[in-house]
């Protein structure tokens, strides 16, 4: 296979990604397509389907003829793809019924409350894995049924069809022959059982979706099906899915329990690796299904940050203070710190540990001298602070001091943020060489399988580190730091209570 490689579709949040690897785990070539976000009112976010599926099949064709390749030379393809998004389309057309539902949307969140209310919190969570939140698919897929005309009868007559993002573009390139997601994906719906590893009939009968809409659940590596030929030219495995967090994990190669890596995207997503055995979290964290390879299922705690990098983009759509994203950088080091400002981008809610979806976003500690550096520098802050709230919960959950997180995602490329984060958690932080370990996690996914590499033994030196930093602010100053925080997500959460 010295002349293959693997391409990795990495179908995020905002833009959909293509990424070519070869067999050392290095980059060949890539290309990528941001596409709309559509927000029909307040707290909804959606995207158009047919321009994910659109934008992710010409990503692919471009990547391969960056590279001067053809399809015959791709051995398999992996799919990394944002999670809870839901998509509901006609069997027989293959049409979507209504926009993708995207996690971030808060249309739910009445209606979960309604589900805690009626005392099912812990059903829901002994047998997910995860808290009542509008944030998972199954409550997504109801408001579907709901309110779409028509669409619940045409779900019980078995015409609708449920995924997630890599259902979808499954299901798109082998032209409606295949509908499957795999376990990791599974599990982020609140529908499926991460115990028994099935869709799970009393929760299902709870949110009153017909099981015959869901897809078939499969391990995150083996060959699902082929692409059509008329994309690539040849027909092509498809053989790896994870959802984008539990890639990042594989390709950061945390495949020892007690491994963690914190991605920094759209949202900012904490990890660790718990080996065969679920944790169950006593401080809000999420325990879920990493990946399920060679028959065995690894199970992981997360906590989820959602606004991470999005504060940045809103300081260049919102706020207009930068033009650009890469500004942001340059804008925060014109000062030495925030000088007292604290920012809570609390824009959709506040995640793990908190799981307060009232909170808003708040600006506090502002004065005259107050500067757009100086909210250039809290927003990177308060990604920094969100991790720390994270990686703390998790410390106690686990009953281990973690020693070193291993980062990556766009804005590990911020030295600023990275020391500052190594300043405020006090622990090693480690930045690879290759930073793009979502696609290499998906990457890694598909080659297991069709034998590209022959086992994970054979990937393990291919992770190089780039730059380690460690802590250098003095106690004093970060405690300082750690108390302002707090009072700032105390003031989000006050205002939530009205």
């Amino acid at each position: 296979m010295k002349n293959q490689f693997i391409l990795a579709l990495d179908q995020g949040t905002t833009s959909s990604r293509a990424i070519l690897f070869n067999q050392a785990g290095d980059i060949v070539s890539l290309a990528q397509k941001e596409f709309r976000q559509i927000y029909p009112q307040p707290g909804w976010v959606e995207h158009d389907p047919q321009e994910i599926w659109g934008g992710q099949a010409g990503v692919a064709a471009e990547a391969v003829a960056k590279a001067g390749i053809d399809g015959r030379s791709i051995a398999a393809i992996g799919i990394t793809n944002q999670r809870e998004t839901t998509i509901v389309w006609d069997r027989e057309t293959g049409l979507p019924v209504y926009n993708a539902i995207v996690w971030q949307d808060r249309r739910t969140a009445a209606f979960c409350d309604q589900l805690k209310e009626r005392g099912l919190a812990d059903t829901i969570r002994n047998k997910t894995g995860l808290l009542v939140d509008a944030y998972f698919s199954g409550s997504k897929i109801k408001w579907i049924l709901d309110n779409v005309p028509g669409a619940r009868a045409r779900a019980e007559a078995g015409k609708l069809a449920f995924g997630t993002v890599d259902s979808w573009l499954i299901w798109n390139f082998t032209h409606g022959k295949v509908h499957v997601t795999d376990v990791s994906n599974a599990s982020r719906t609140m529908l499926y059982n991460i115990h028994t590893l099935q869709w799970d009939a009393e929760l299902l009968d709870i949110l009153s979706i017909p099981a015959s809409m869901l897809p078939e659940v499969k391990s995150s590596s083996e060959v699902y099906g082929h692409t059509h030929a008329a994309h690539l030219g040849v027909e092509i495995p498809i053989a790896g899915v994870a959802g984008d967090q539990q890639a990042a994990l594989f390709g950061q190669q945390c495949t020892r329990p007690g491994m963690v890596k914190n991605t920094y995207g759209t949202g900012c997503f904490m990890m660790m690796n718990t080996g065969e055995q679920p944790i169950e979290s006593t401080n809000k964290l999420l325990t879920t299904i990493a990946w399920q390879v060679d028959g065995k299922v690894h199970y992981a705690l997360e906590g989820s940050i959602f606004i991470g990098g999005a504060v940045v983009k809103w300081l260049r759509d919102g706020l207009g203070i930068i033009r650009h994203s890469a500004d942001v950088g340059p804008l925060a080091q014109e000062v030495a710190d925030s000088d007292g400002v604290y920012l809570v981008p609390a824009f959709a809610g506040l995640g793990a540990p908190h799981w307060n979806q009232d909170a808003r976003g708040t600006i506090v500690g502002a004065t005259l001298g107050t500067k757009a550096a100086h909210i250039a520098r809290a927003a990177l802050d308060s990604i920094a602070y969100q991790t720390m709230d994270v990686l703390k919960a998790m410390e106690a959950d686990a009953g281990m001091a973690i020693a070193e997180l291993r980062v990556d995602g766009g804005a590990t490329v911020n030295e600023l943020l990275m020391q500052f984060q190594s300043d405020i958690l006090g622990v090693d932080v480690v930045r690879p060489k290759i930073t793009e370990t979502t696609a290499l996690g998906a990457a890694y996914l598909a080659g297991l399988a069709v034998g590209y590499w022959a086992g994970v033994e054979d990937i393990q030196g291919q992770w190089q580190l780039d730059r380690r930093f460690q802590q250098s602010m003095a106690a004093e100053q970060v405690a300082a730091n750690v108390r302002g925080w707090v009072r700032a997500v105390n003031a989000a959460k006050a205002w939530a209570e009205g």
